[in-house]
């Protein structure tokens, strides 16, 4: 990883302006895509599969009456008068009238009539109008909510206090306001304080910007596509710029540290993007990681919130290792800091020793700490936002406060009980029966609509709480009505059911609820796997888990205590208290487990860089904390800022998740962080970067550290000679848990020239060979293949290494012809179906050649090659040079053939060499190849060069 990171970073400075122009254009084509494509948020809070959702679909069929998008109108008459006294009657009806004319209204119901027990109040000073519009709710515009409103002025102009809500008056999402800003603001002030740059904190605001306008700009394409809650782009435009701001700021902080050491700007920047750069790539990782497990829960609009996340962090990453290099290469020396700017460390210095001298006290002070901020967390309760959270002052709050204050609150959140009553038949004489039942039960204030539909196959029965929507009271009702319905299936032969906002937010919330143990299994063992390949070690992951759940612990203590207990509620601006939208607690996991892993691995990978330098893991705790504390605790600052930032004047349902996330910034980096795990370290010593063997020899070494960029480095300059031939190998030694394969091979090869192992059965050639083409790793030495380092640049090797056919690796399909196999080979090179029968021809006719020039030097004739012949009736001779061709159609520096001497005679082994040669001439492509005997070898040559593998698995030292 480090070592393309370096390769990256330093052609992205190198090529800067071409990479700045590429995000502009991006950025621009994303504008206009955007625009022609989108098609706004939509606030659907769905949740397939549940009871809930069930009924409400089948309702849209059975009785469209009641689907759809509604509004209310809620009258009330000034002191001394009703809502049904005469003068109010005549100014109700000609309200109705004139909301009935307005266009997008389906139908406004008067207040009088068969439901007055539920549209008017029990002393008669107030009156429901229910208005049912057409469309959904992206059919709701401004006009129509103004065209509502002007339809009460005659109401309102005569003294009656009206109000216009319901789900057409909720709120349209989440919206920005200026004190995001001063998110913003103070994450440039704590970037200068950290640079002493004003250029280096505008670069890393302005990156961070890039791939923030970016996100939401594929976001809102997607909207047409997708449907896509009002929540997600305000999200992914917290944590996008959160996490591009700490991303940029950690590349610019090592390069510039590169910078103060001497190195040169272009070499400064490949290595911060492939050091720093790796810490960022795979803190990145473990956020989407935890963010698209958010798709645990089953639920689609908390899914697509999850995957919009990840987006967001996905395109600040590559912002920060593509775009990030191009400016500072803009910036070149000016970026370089003055003599003196560094700061010493000498608080971090002394901070780390004293945590470390007594990190009993440390661990024990932390633990006590979190676990009692986290115990109001047990009074947690979860809702589904509804318009009682707007801010007072909106006709959506107002109507919502008045129906509360004159109906009671329950009907704000009535419930609808669904029956198929297709198979009764007394439908009327069911809902009767059903309605007293309902009516009798504890917590029920009232029946409202009690009804079949027009064709007698479905009935509704409106159930008034109460109690309001949020209140846990309601969701009991609820539990109380479905542990009923049995009863009344039985009774009626009907099938029942609860719908309704209400009880679908109630089965949104313990859907949740129930997802929440297997989100943080999956999602923090995956991470922690992740780490384990990261670091190499097994406490280093526990030890970021266990901190993770004491952060988490603290930030649901916290916003319970403000949000629920209305603690300190003036100062975030609470309305009022009351339970935190359903999402909060999986979404806070998320999120904060994504962070808290970023300072994990930041401040982890530089340990681990200083423990793989020196070996000592004392001094790795101190120099590693050193060395990377001051920048974390800027991201921390940052990431509090921008968080805090939607907290005072932010969404009502943004505000609490903002603030937990602070809280859980602050615990996670400068508690848990900071004490909690050095404290930790310091106990493991140098167990702390050890993992069980059989651990080890099972999961794959990620190099996030840099470990294998240094050595790259320090072999920049090995071999002195033949640094650009074909092969060079210096005590190449491959060991597996069963012994030793190969041992101690030394190589040198020019361009050009053939290398022929020699040795028996288990001698480790075929190893040998697939080590050379870079498809099998050596365990010690040095290796250089074409110019190019093993295993750091194996990738490039295998490019310009092939392979003739091997056994177990590449076999060829016998049942296939040979020009069906040259064909094949052109496909998989170029991704396509079609390969132009030229190219098929020239490959053939340049295999006959070779096959009929070698035949010629042996004084045979050779009858030619049908290019319809099946590879199963070839020669193992023409087979193998079959295969050979196949591999030089990529035209390979270097070709590997293994047992090359696997034929019936001498003088076929005679014939596959000269065939061999003539294929290879003037390519420049050296051969590598592997025979059983040297007696099988090509003929003496300057440039046909010998090596034998011993049974021991020594290899005789080769210098050529």
């Amino acid at each position: 990883m480090s070592t393309f990171l370096h390769r990256l970073g330093g052609w992205a400075f190198r090529h800067h302006v071409r990479v700045i122009v590429a995000w502009i254009v991006l950025i621009l084509a994303g504008g206009v895509a955007a625009a022609a494509l989108g098609d706004g948020t939509r606030d659907e809070f769905t949740i397939p599969g549940s009871e809930a959702q069930e009924a409400v679909d089948a309702l849209d069929r059975t009785f469209p009456e009641l689907s759809g998008v509604s509004a209310y109108v809620v009258v009330v008459a000034p002191d001394g008068s009703t809502v049904d006294a005469p003068a109010s009657r005549a100014l109700i009806d000609d309200t109705l009238a004139r909301l009935n004319a307005v266009d997008g209204v389906a139908e406004a119901s008067s207040p009088f009539g068969l439901s007055e027990d539920v549209s008017i109040s029990a002393d008669r000073g107030a009156a429901q109008i229910q208005v049912r519009l057409d469309g959904g709710f992206e059919d709701v515009t401004p006009d129509l909510k103004d065209d509502l409103a002007r339809a009460t002025e005659p109401l309102d102009d005569a003294g009656y206090t009206v109000a216009v809500g319901g789900d057409a008056f909720s709120s349209a999402g989440p919206k920005l306001s200026i004190v995001e800003v001063i998110g913003v603001i103070v994450a440039f002030v704590v970037l200068y304080r950290m640079f002493r740059s004003a250029r280096a904190a505008f670069l890393a605001i302005a990156t961070a910007v890039v791939g923030v306008v970016v996100a939401l700009e594929l976001t809102w394409v997607a909207t047409g596509f997708f449907t896509i809650s009002s929540t997600s782009p305000l999200l992914a435009l917290m944590i996008g710029l959160a996490v591009g701001i700490d991303y940029a700021l950690f590349i610019i902080s090592r390069h510039r540290e590169l910078l103060s050491e001497g190195v040169e700007p272009d070499e400064a920047a490949a290595r911060a993007v492939a050091t720093a750069g790796s810490a960022v790539v795979f803190a990145g990782v473990t956020v989407m990681i935890a963010l698209l497990g958010l798709s645990i829960a089953g639920i689609p609009f908390l899914a697509v919130m999850g995957v919009i996340g990840s987006l967001a962090v996905a395109v600040s990453v590559l912002v920060a290792v593509t775009l990030l290099p191009a400016v500072m290469a803009s910036a070149g020396e000016r970026l370089r800091p003055k003599d003196g700017e560094r700061p010493p460390g000498a608080f971090s210095r002394r901070w780390v020793a004293l945590t470390t001298r007594f990190p009993t006290l440390s661990i024990l002070a932390i633990v006590v700490l979190l676990a009692v901020v986290a115990i109001p967390a047990k009074d947690l309760r979860l809702a589904l936002p509804d318009n009682g959270v707007e801010p007072k002052g909106t006709n959506a709050r107002d109507a919502y406060d008045l129906i509360a204050e004159e109906f009671g609150p329950g009907h704000n959140g009535p419930l609808l009980v669904t029956m198929d009553v297709l198979t009764s038949t007394d439908p009327l004489g069911v809902v009767d029966a059903v309605s007293a039942d309902l009516d009798a039960l504890p917590g029920v204030a009232g029946i409202g609509l009690a009804t079949p539909n027009r064709t007698a196959d479905t009935a509704v029965i409106q159930v008034i709480p109460e109690t309001g929507p949020r209140d846990d009271r309601t969701a009991d009702l609820v539990h109380t009505i479905r542990d009923r319905a049995p009863q009344w299936e039985s009774e009626h032969d009907v099938d029942v059911a609860v719908t309704g906002y209400t009880a679908a937010g109630i089965d949104v919330s313990e859907r949740l609820s129930g997802a929440l143990l297997p989100f943080a299994i999956v999602v923090m063992g995956l991470s922690v796997l992740l780490l384990m390949l990261v670091f190499g070690s097994l406490l280093v992951p526990i030890k970021a888990t266990i901190g993770f759940l004491l952060s988490t612990g603290a930030a649901f203590g916290a916003v319970v205590a403000v949000f629920q207990w209305g603690w300190l509620g003036d100062l975030v601006h609470l309305d009022q208290p009351g339970p935190l939208i359903s999402f909060l607690p999986i979404l806070l996991m998320a999120v904060l487990f994504g962070l808290s892993m970023d300072y994990e691995v930041f401040l982890m990978a530089r340990m681990k860089e200083e423990y793989g330098r020196s070996g000592d893991a004392q001094k790795a705790i101190v120099d590693g904390f050193v060395g990377s504390s001051r920048v974390v605790t800027a991201a921390a600052v940052i990431m509090l800022a921008v968080f805090a930032g939607f907290v005072p004047e932010g969404d009502a349902n943004i505000k609490p998740i903002a603030f937990a996330l602070a809280v859980g910034v602050f615990a996670d980096a400068f508690l848990v962080r900071m004490l909690f795990a050095p404290a930790v370290m310091k106990f493991a010593g140098d167990k702390a970067w050890s993992m069980p063997s059989f651990l080890a020899r099972r999961l794959p070494h990620i190099d996030a550290e840099g470990e294998a960029l240094y050595e790259k480095l320090a072999l920049e300059s090995w071999p002195r000679e033949n640094r650009d031939g074909a092969l060079t190998a210096s005590g190449l030694t491959l060991e597996t848990s069963e012994g030793i394969v190969y041992n101690d091979v030394n190589l040198i090869l020019p361009r050009g020239d053939w290398l022929v192992v020699h040795g028996p059965d288990g001698s480790g050639k075929t190893a040998l060979l697939l080590t050379l083409a870079g498809r099998m790793a050596f365990t010690a030495g040095r290796l250089r293949v074409a110019g190019r380092l093993l295993p750091h640049e194996s990738g490039a090797v295998r490019k310009v290494a092939a392979l003739g056919e091997t056994r177990g690796v590449n076999e060829l399909d016998g049942h296939l012809g040979v020009d069906q196999h040259i064909a094949e080979r052109f496909a998989i090179s170029a991704f396509g179906l079609w390969v132009p029968r030229r190219r098929v021809d020239r490959v053939r006719d340049r295999l006959e050649r070779a096959l009929a020039e070698a035949h010629d030097e042996a004084g045979l004739l050779y009858p030619g090659l049908d290019g319809k012949r099946l590879v199963s009736t070839l020669s193992r001779m023409e087979r193998i040079a079959l295969g050979a061709t196949l591999a030089l159609v990529s035209e390979p520096e270097l070709l590997v053939l293994d047992d090359a001497d696997d034929l019936r005679s001498p003088a076929d082994q005679a014939l596959l060499w000269a065939t061999l040669r003539r294929l290879l001439d003037g390519t420049g492509a050296s051969l590598v190849a592997g025979v059983r005997s040297a007696q099988a070898a090509p003929p003496p040559s300057p440039h046909v060069h010998l090596a034998e593998l011993d049974p021991r698995h020594l290899l005789d030292e080769l210098m050529i």
